[in-house]
């Protein structure tokens, strides 16, 4: 499986999008420095939405289209009562 996800920072709120095929151990990995440079910079991120695919190709299309002004909008959208909060 491959999964697309969703990471907020407790501190400021920004987002990061990626994927991988292994969600826990990634999510790890962001937390503990070892991610990407923009999970590096900012400490204390929470998963608050993932998505699964079977193939890594629909996975990685997946992440593009969320990195979008319409994907982005689309999470907005189905988070709309977590981010009332």
């Amino acid at each position: 499986m491959f999964y697309v996800y969703l990471l907020e920072n407790f501190n400021d709120k920004s987002w990061y999008i990626g994927y991988t095929s292994d969600l826990r151990r990634r999510f790890q990995e962001h937390n503990s420095g070892k991610g990407g440079k923009t999970t590096r910079q900012k400490k204390g991120w929470n998963l608050i939405y993932y998505e699964s695919y079977r193939d890594k190709k629909d996975a990685q299309g997946r992440e593009v289209f969320l990195k979008s002004g319409s994907g982005r909008k689309y999470l907005k959208k189905q988070l709309f009562h977590y981010l009332e909060i």
